[in-house]
């Protein structure tokens, strides 16, 4: 089994990445940074975001795993004192593999186009101020925008960016993308859904700003900064991200961990009893 490993910086992250390659050396696995099965990321869901974009190129033959040293996250499944149970089942057993929707962006300008992958979401901002964009579905005009922005999100990104401008939470076995705006302004000129809505695959939300404006474009962690855009044309990718998962962890078991919270018992942060 060939790895490669991305941790965050920090003390712990890089303890924890030494203690992986000793296991993983005493267990046989070999490190390939070039051309890994498997890419461990130590840290938490930025880490991971960090690592699925330095092997983007190779996104359809690797599998993410992801060790978290701090609170539980979206894409980290394993904890810090279990680094000796994941090597040996790296080791032992053969993963299963899980595949969640990306999203696609390409950036059209005077200068040509430019292709991205999101595992998370695109942010489009104006630098300068407000920003104004028309939004066109599958070629037809939707609505003009006024606002701060818009948020693009996969379905595994809509616990992120677009849950915080009331997006809901897609499971990632839909194959689809999520429009949000960021604090939106509706009059007469401009009016807008007020509300965030869901294309499937195969359809495309092409956003058309003016050419002079200067703009802030996120993708995931990425701050991109882009003047002479013709237009952006988001859709899901063809492309999937796969994770190898060694034991379940389901999705609505992570949303409810990470928002609700849940004790030994069964018990959500809202159902438990109070004490007498």
């Amino acid at each position: 089994m060939k790895y490669a490993l991305l941790d965050r910086g920090d003390q712990l992250s890089r303890e924890l990445a030494d203690q992986f390659h000793k296991l993983a050396e005493a267990r046989g696995l070999v490190r390939d940074d070039k051309a890994p099965r498997i890419v461990v990321s130590i840290g938490g869901d930025g880490t991971l975001l960090q690592a699925f974009h330095r092997y983007r190129d190779q996104v359809g033959k690797v599998g993410f795993v992801g060790v978290h040293t701090g609170h539980l996250g979206f894409y980290a499944d394993w904890k810090v004192g279990e680094l000796t149970e994941l090597v040996d089942l790296m080791a032992t057993t053969e993963p299963t593999t899980v595949s969640y929707p990306l999203l696609k962006v390409e950036i059209v300008t005077d200068g040509g186009t430019s292709a991205y992958l999101a595992l998370n979401e695109f942010t489009l901002k104006s630098v300068e101020g407000t920003l104004v964009a028309q939004l066109n579905i599958n070629d037809e005009p939707f609505e003009m925008f006024r606002g701060d922005g818009i948020v693009v999100s996969t379905p595994s990104g809509s616990t992120g960016y677009n849950k915080s401008v009331n997006g809901a939470i897609i499971h990632p076995y839909l194959e689809a993308m999520q429009i949000a705006e960021i604090a939106s302004i509706n009059n007469r000129v401009y009016r807008t859904l007020g509300s965030s809505f869901i294309l499937p695959k195969h359809h495309h939300c092409d956003i058309v700003t003016d050419p002079e404006e200067l703009l802030s474009v996120g993708i995931d962690h990425l701050v991109l900064q882009f003047r002479e855009v013709r237009s952006i044309i988001c859709s899901v990718a063809e492309d999937k991200v796969h994770f190898a998962r060694y034991r379940p962890f389901p999705f609505w078991n992570r949303v409810r961990d990470a928002f609700i919270g849940y004790d030994e018992n069964g018990d959500s942060g809202r159902a438990r009893k109070r004490p007498r």
